[in-house]
């Protein structure tokens, strides 16, 4: 008879408590795979707008960092900068702002985003809205001139100085000719490809959405909120447009502004959107169906960032909603 080998030292057993899925994903590398693909789109940014938009970027990111660790520092938590949410939550800011304002917007911006709405609420994971997104509905709130002024392609500004509102740099973006029911003066391509006055990190189309790419490859984020919020800005565009050619007008709502930028990597969030495919869906469509209320109906021609946050706050329902039923659970009859 073979001898039962009684030594647990040799083969231990080791239990855990669940989940028992395992993967080699962290937050490190899920953020890292985030910078990695708004990279393309930053850097087309200081192409365009110059080395005052490299400035912004930075004053964002190291404020976002270094409010970070010293909070913790203070509060006596320990320090978790490592993890990267504050660089991605500082460049993602920065990316949504003009290339106009004041050096001291986006460094108000990014401690208000980490101290305010994510720290106090308990640091990453526990924070209920986009730490970046409630940050650029704060400053546009605060200070809504600052984020109204936008800048021609190529045109230097200076980089520390404060820039004044002159028509010399003002630059009537595509959403705003909408807005009025005006057709753009900058053409498909333009739009597309980045040519056009706007925020730093929404003008290129395109090198936003071959991020989008990286990141689905990646498997970092789904395409479910993606697809279905600009889904539906397109096909409600397309459905009732503002202008005669209503092809044009849909791919210049889809194409131009903060869409794509909210709708792949802001919208997607983890800590902030469903964790149900059908939550996912629905919560797109009601980014999608609010954004367009806000472009149609409100004096802001953009609405992304607001669309979002106010989904953010309903994301609870939603998983408590679509949540699968227990497996052998009994359904309840209505």
């Amino acid at each position: 008879m073979r001898e039962l080998n009684t030594d647990y030292t040799k083969n231990p057993l080791t239990v855990t408590s669940a989940p028992h899925i395992k993967n080699s994903e962290t937050t490190s590398s899920i953020m890292f795979d985030v910078i990695i693909a708004l990279i393309p789109a930053t850097a087309w940014g200081v192409y365009v707008y110059g080395w005052r938009a490299f400035v912004i970027v930075m004053a964002a990111i190291l404020s976002a960092v270094l409010g970070e660790a010293l909070f913790q520092f203070l509060i006596n938590v320990p320090v978790t900068v490592k993890d990267g949410s504050a660089v991605v939550t500082g460049l993602l800011l920065a990316l949504s702002l003009p290339v106009s304002v004041p050096i001291w917007i986006p460094i108000i911006g990014s401690l208000f985003a980490i101290i305010v709405v994510k720290q106090l609420f308990g640091g990453i994971g526990k924070n209920v809205v986009n730490p970046a997104i409630a940050a650029r509905v704060f400053l546009f709130l605060a200070w809504p001139e600052r984020l109204s002024f936008y800048t021609k392609p190529y045109t230097e500004l200076p980089i520390f100085s404060n820039v004044e509102a002159t028509e010399l740099i003002s630059s009537a973006t595509p959403l705003a000719l909408l807005n009025i029911k005006q057709a753009p003066t900058d053409s498909i391509f333009d739009t597309i490809l980045g040519n056009i006055g706007g925020c730093i990190g929404e003008v290129s189309s395109l090198l936003l959405i071959v991020g989008g790419i990286y990141l689905l490859a990646k498997k970092t984020i789904k395409w479910h909120i993606p697809l279905s919020y600009i889904g539906t800005v397109a096909l409600l565009t397309l459905l009732f447009p503002k202008i005669d050619a209503s092809v044009s007008f849909a791919v210049f709502e889809v194409f131009s502004g903060g869409l794509l930028l909210g709708a792949i990597f802001m919208a997607t969030d983890y800590v902030t959107s469903p964790v149900t495919n059908l939550g996912r869906i629905i919560y797109g469509v009601g980014c999608g169906v609010l954004t367009i209320v806000i472009r149609y109906f409100g004096q802001y021609p953009e609405g992304v960032s607001f669309a979002i946050m106010i989904m953010n706050l309903l994301v609870w329902y939603l998983d408590m909603y679509t949540r699968p039923s227990k497996f052998g659970g009994v359904e309840k009859k209505s």
